[in-house]
């Protein structure tokens, strides 16, 4: 839509919405809303049937904030951290605060440092394959 010198139309009033779509606000009123007989509001009950949520065993350490002290009670745990990039990332949350910049771009480093290892753990064996005809030939060669 282009911008014109003209006043912009007005948007449609509540009336005019409800006489054109059919069910619009619905639940304007309370008297209206389906739920409002059973609905009971209760500011103190949750629903939960726990004061603390029973914690997830830790079974290999994870990397934590040095500002809090215990991880959340449920935590992921499909890619625990491993190798070089692992190592950075513990690093960086055992020696920087999350407010600091240090943090965050060390953690940025260890997801391109992960990159590459991975990328190299997928091709090692290529890698390695290819290695060793390299050497085959060149020794075949040599005492050729």
């Amino acid at each position: 839509m282009a911008y014109t010198p003209d006043k912009p139309k007005q948007a449609e009033s509540s009336d005019e919405l409800r006489a054109r779509i059919p069910g619009w606000g619905a639940d304007l009123n309370p008297r209206d809303r389906p739920s409002v007989p059973k609905e009971q509001f209760d500011p103190n009950f949750s629903g939960a049937h726990w004061e603390f949520p029973e914690r997830q065993p830790e079974l290999e350490p994870r990397e934590r904030s040095n500002e809090h002290k215990f991880l959340t009670p449920v935590f992921g745990t499909t890619l625990p951290p491993r190798g070089l990039s692992g190592a950075i990332r513990r690093y960086a949350y055992k020696q920087y605060s999350e407010a600091r910049a240090a943090h965050w771009l060390l953690l940025l480093g260890a997801d391109r440092v992960d990159v590459v290892e991975s990328t190299l753990r997928k091709r090692a064996p290529w890698l390695l394959a290819g290695g060793v005809a390299f050497y085959l030939v060149k020794r075949a060669r040599r005492s050729g």
